[in-house]
């Protein structure tokens, strides 16, 4: 028979599924972040028991490897001691003439319209280290950025 009169199976046409990318580098926690991680794990848990549809078995054990690795990887970072920027701060700052404070948490914890930026963002990047009253490059701009005030947050 030729090829071309030969029925394809189903699954030959679906995308493939690919693992959830991991975000490079340390998988550094605040201890918010860790509970955040903790708590997913059990919800996907919880889900996978009442799920009965194998795409959606599928799809939430996936999940599931994902925040299980998350897990196994995170790194707890020490509580910051406030006279620095450093990851687990909020800090206050001037950036094109505005205030905004943000936390700096783990990749998995940001949620920038809430104000927690990961670590690795270039913004967070800039000013780590930096003191109150520092004045810091970003964008190109050597004042770019002011540091208000640097508070620890209380987990």
């Amino acid at each position: 028979m030729s090829v071309a009169f030969r029925r394809e199976s189903d699954d030959e046409h679906l995308e493939p599924k690919f693992e959830l990318p991991l975000p490079p580098g340390p998988n550094r926690v605040t201890a918010r972040g860790l509970a955040q991680i903790r708590a997913r794990v059990a919800e996907l848990e919880a889900v996978l028991g009442t799920l009965t549809e194998e795409t959606g078995i599928a799809a939430t054990r996936r999940d599931l490897r994902y925040w299980n690795t998350r897990l196994a990887t995170a790194e707890l970072a020490d509580a910051p001691d406030g006279t620095t920027v450093a990851f687990g701060t909020t800090v206050t700052i001037r950036l094109e003439g505005r205030e905004r404070s943000i936390r700096i948490v783990g990749d998995d914890e940001a949620h920038p319209a809430s104000g927690f930026l990961s670590f690795s963002a270039p913004l967070c990047r800039a000013i780590m280290g930096a003191e109150v009253g520092d004045v810091v490059d970003f964008a190109g701009k050597p004042d770019g950025i002011e540091v208000l005030a640097i508070d620890v947050a209380s987990d």
